[in-house]
């Protein structure tokens, strides 16, 4: 009997064929969605930790619950200000890193 071998693909490579090369603005799009899908699930697992309902949540920010609940289910892209202001009102740390021409520069 003649075996096959299987061909494997890393993640990456299987992104640049179905998605499109990095820079490309459907690939663009895919990681910024993720991303925020990334986020919105760290929001709603830090409320959930504090026992908050997004009710409770968007009064300690200042916002309705309705943004909350945007915010966790990633179909409304947020400002820095507004991310900063809730984590803070989870009594969370964040940290956001940012490389300029292979410099790391990190503001928390």
């Amino acid at each position: 009997m003649a075996t096959t071998e299987i061909k494997s693909y890393s993640l990456a490579e299987m992104k640049d064929k179905y998605i499109g090369k990095i820079g490309a603005s459907d690939r663009d799009e895919y990681e910024y969605e993720l991303r925020m899908d990334v986020l919105g699930r760290m929001i709603k697992t830090a409320r959930q930790e504090r026992n908050l309902t997004q009710e409770q949540l968007g009064q300690l920010v200042g916002v309705q619950k309705s943004q909350i609940s945007k915010l966790e289910s990633s179909t409304n892209s947020a400002t820095i200000d507004t991310i900063l202001k809730v984590f803070k009102a989870l009594k969370a740390d964040i940290h956001f890193n940012v490389t300029l021409e292979k410099q790391y520069i990190q503001l928390a």
